[in-house]
């Protein structure tokens, strides 16, 4: 682990922004140029796919792909990203897995609010169970928001009577629109990305007027976890939500679902993008490989391609 690497990390987010609020254009614009310099591996192939009604990447590793799928949703608070601002990750995940990953263009908002990305979200895990594969051969994995709709479409499958896929992998979730956990005060100032008043700006896009505390909203305080698959939460100390994947990880282990929470110190939200400039960042993209490959199972082949 390299303090040099954390520290020049933690420099290079913190580059001044434009002050105020923002346009919506002015962030998605923001957020694509930031997320552009990330590393993405050049060991992936990419092609435009369909998953129920909304386009999705299907990104595979160069070789011969794994039997079973990850189900990826990207990070940007419900208001910006894309499947291409988070191939960083989804391409990381492949490469370290051998598996294929579908990364799914959910809806936005102010555009489309709660709850249309869980619908999307639960649209394209249908979509992939009605073309063949096996719920034992897929897991949902995500980053910040899109690590709060592994949860949140995890939910929506159960209430919907479907079987659930066999792992989730969240990356800085975020589970708690109440915004109540304690990180949200301690590492005010700490989090280089985030601030009370931003995350309230864009949290009030998606909550369109809705009650933040119901368990598709705040599912860390207030979803049943009950027949969960196992997961794996990963944060790292100096972010706001924190306390997102601390209080989500104990709410699964009252509910008798295998956790494991994956803390790493000194590291802002979303960690992982920083794949080969930040040691901290492959290792825990290990981490999450290794959990995957654990618990994802497959029986015969891979099914079709959904697309």
């Amino acid at each position: 682990m390299s303090r040099q690497q954390r520290a020049e990390i933690d420099a290079m987010v913190r580059r001044p922004r434009p002050e105020g609020p923002r346009s919506v254009e002015g962030l998605r614009a923001g957020f694509r140029a930031m997320m552009g310099e990330m590393i993405v591996p050049a060991e992936i192939r990419t092609r435009t796919a369909t998953l129920g009604d909304r386009s999705a990447v299907l990104v595979e590793p160069a070789g011969t792909p794994k039997a079973g799928t990850i189900l990826y949703f990207h990070g940007g608070s419900y208001v910006v990203g894309s499947p291409e601002t988070a191939m960083s990750l989804t391409g990381n995940l492949v490469t370290r897995t051998g598996f294929r990953a579908f990364s799914l263009d959910y809806r936005l908002v102010p555009e489309h609010p709660f709850p249309a990305a869980i619908e999307d979200g639960l649209s394209a895990y249908r979509a992939l169970l009605d073309s063949g594969e096996d719920p034992s051969a897929i897991a949902f994995a995500g980053d910040s928001a899109g690590g709060g709709l592994t949860v949140t479409t995890c939910l929506a499958a159960r209430d919907a009577g479907l079987p659930l896929p066999a792992a989730i992998v969240a990356f800085s979730p975020g589970l708690d629109m109440t915004r109540t956990g304690e990180s949200m005060d301690t590492k005010a100032g700490v989090d280089p990305f985030f601030t009370r008043a931003g995350l309230e700006h864009t949290g009030t896009m998606y909550l369109a007027g809705q009650d933040p505390r119901q368990p598709m909203l705040s599912p860390a305080t207030l979803a049943d976890l009950t027949g969960f698959p196992p997961m794996l939460l990963q944060a790292g100390t100096n972010e706001m939500l924190l306390d997102d994947s601390t209080r989500m990880a104990t709410r699964a282990r009252e509910a008798g679902v295998d956790v494991i929470l994956d803390v790493t110190a000194d590291v802002p939200h979303v960690f992982q993008a920083f794949a080969g400039v930040l040691d901290e960042a492959d290792e825990a993209l290990d981490r999450a490989a290794l959990f995957l490959g654990q618990h994802i199972r497959t029986r015969g082949t891979a099914g079709t391609s959904a697309g």
